[in-house]
């Protein structure tokens, strides 16, 4: 069972590695790796090109549940949507950390950036950044504004960033993304968005050889969890859906 599917009514997770030099695009290379991928998850067949360059390996869309793998200049991403488990979809993500130093040339000390994701969605039709701003409450110094006369909330989309270690090369950040713009305010009519919150941990730099990457993801995991758990879950994503079904 997923922990954290019944805080919001969609959960991801996502791995993103970005590296310092451009990946090999060989056709050899490309389908390999990725026909590696689909060996594991026979149902990822949907393989395309985004107007982008970008390359895509996913699931169908219809099941409420959809693995994606997006291979791009600089970057590998993966994803689960709606995942049964956070370690099922941690296999997803372990299997690509695991394969691609070998089929497409990947060195630890090519690691730019590292990323551990979890994300929240929480439809709601409605004013996000109003209702943002009250489940969450503006900072003292900014709330005298909303006791201007006729003053709406247009835009709040409150994020920060933490370092977690002296070096600042680990780091966590949160981030809230709504939807809601001045028309629809202004008619007074809101379609049925998702909010969305984010939380991520990232280790900046080379990874150490000794440790690798699959030994990293699961370490960046372990720390989003941990920050989850103790303060995102009963500061942010509990107040937020309190929020919408009060509305």
């Amino acid at each position: 069972m997923n922990p954290y599917s019944s805080l919001a009514d969609d959960v991801y997770t996502s791995m993103s590695l970005n590296t310092e030099m451009p990946l090999p695009g060989s056709r050899e290379s490309v389908l390999s790796f990725f026909e590696r991928i689909q060996k594991t998850f026979p149902t990822m067949r949907n393989f395309y090109t985004r107007d982008t360059g970008d390359l895509v390996l996913e699931e169908d869309k219809d099941s409420g549940q959809q693995r994606w793998v997006t291979l791009e200049a600089r970057r590998i991403s993966s994803a689960h949507f709606n995942p049964g488990s956070v370690g099922e979809a941690m296999r997803l993500h372990e299997l690509v950390l695991d394969v691609a130093p070998y089929m497409l040339s990947l060195s630890p000390l090519d690691c730019e950036a590292l990323d551990y994701v979890m994300g929240f969605d929480f439809l709601y039709a409605g004013n996000h950044d109003q209702l943002v701003a009250e489940a969450l409450e503006l900072p003292t110094s900014f709330a005298p504004l909303l006791d201007v006369a006729g003053s709406r909330v247009l835009n709040y989309e409150p994020a920060i960033t933490i370092g977690l270690d002296e070096s600042c090369r680990l780091q966590a950040r949160l981030m809230i993304e709504t939807r809601t713009t001045a028309y629809q305010v202004r008619r007074g009519s809101f379609p049925e968005d998702p909010i969305s919150v984010y939380f991520s941990v990232r280790q900046y730099g080379s990874i150490d050889k000794d440790v690798g990457f699959v030994a990293t993801i699961r370490q960046l995991r372990e720390r989003c969890e941990e920050l989850l758990d103790e303060f995102v879950v009963g500061q942010v994503l509990r107040p937020l859906a309190q929020a919408i079904s009060a509305g």
